[in-house]
């Protein structure tokens, strides 16, 4: 049997009823035995600031401690603007400083975005997959999950859809896979 695996989920969206968490916790479900997948809070941390790079809040404390003991990180995100949302780009922040300490490097990870838009949050991940790289995040490549948000993507009892399950198993377990090529 192989190790457990710790996989952080960082989900790029703070509304209510999110469509990325929804879709986030659906995949979620997905995972093999001995998969945990642990959804990072961002919405408390504060906007980052270099002052406080020698004594972070608690909020940012917690999270650099959860990014640490990840094994791999799973970031799920909206697309604004052509990009991927600031609360997402605060946590990034937050967990890559200071400067020569971040939290993300050497872990393996993967992008999912989900928009409302027919372009599906392209534009999000790539720029995400970007930072990604600078951070030192060796980041799965294919398949790619870019998704438009429509009735049946995540079904009344919050699995992934039937038109989508067969392609969201398959990320799921090549990701999988992926963050176990780098395990320890």
């Amino acid at each position: 049997m192989s190790s457990p695996l710790n996989i952080a989920v960082v989900v790029g969206s703070i509304r209510k009823d999110s469509y990325n968490r929804r879709f986030a916790e659906a995949l979620a479900k997905l995972a093999p035995e001995g998969v945990k997948f642990n959804f990072l809070r961002i919405d408390d941390l504060p906007h980052y600031d270099q002052d406080d790079d020698g004594d972070n809040a608690p909020e940012v404390r917690r999270l650099k401690a959860e990014v640490e003991a990840a094994d791999g990180v799973l970031f799920v995100t909206p697309e604004y603007n052509r990009s991927y949302s600031g609360v997402l780009k605060n946590a990034i922040d937050q967990a890559s400083r200071p400067y020569g300490q971040a939290k993300w490097k050497g872990k393996p990870a993967a992008i999912v975005t989900v928009s409302y838009g027919p372009l599906s949050g392209a534009m999000a991940a790539q720029h995400l997959r970007n930072v990604l790289a600078v951070l030192d995040m060796p980041t799965l490549n294919q398949p790619e999950m870019y998704l438009q948000w429509k009735d049946g993507l995540v079904d009344e009892q919050g699995n992934v859809g039937p038109a989508s399950k067969d392609f969201a198993q398959n990320f799921v377990d090549t990701f999988v896979a992926w963050v176990r090529r780098f395990k320890h």
